[in-house]
């Protein structure tokens, strides 16, 4: 199983690959925010470990492995995302709060809120009642 570190490399080369066809180093590193030696250390890494081929100075494409697990992590943050705007969570706090809470839950944790988001998009009423509980609360 991958590092959290790994799984965000994973997911952010997945997600350039999917949206310009190619990640090179240097969009990773912006991608990221980090020095592109470090994009280096990790993508050698995930070569050996078999989630991506890299060539020097060639570029890298996801194996049969990385892209399954790269779509994976990045259904995880998106159903995240939904989950937490679903419960009323202020926009400007999904992103962050999706950052740090997606490499601590299980995948059985993943896949009820799966369940659960799914469930309360079929049935809005109960959203509804959902927000409204919160509302009492407050």
């Amino acid at each position: 199983m991958p590092t959290p570190s790994m799984e965000d490399y994973i997911e952010q080369i997945y997600l350039l690959i999917d949206s310009k066809g190619y990640a090179r180093v240097s969009d990773i590193a912006e991608a990221l925010e980090v020095h592109p030696s470090s994009v280096t250390k990790m993508v050698q890494k995930l070569d050996k470990d078999d989630y991506l081929d890299y060539e020097k100075y060639r570029g890298l494409v996801l194996t049969k492995r990385g892209k399954k697990i790269g779509e994976r992590l990045v259904y995880r943050h998106d159903l995240l995302e939904q989950f937490l705007e679903i419960i009323g969570v202020d926009q400007e706090n999904i992103y962050q709060d999706v950052e740090g809470i997606e490499h601590h839950l299980s995948w059985n944790s993943i896949d009820r809120i799966g369940d659960l988001v799914q469930y309360l998009k079929e049935n809005p009423e109960r959203r509804k009642e959902l927000i409204q509980m919160h509302n009492n609360l407050e």
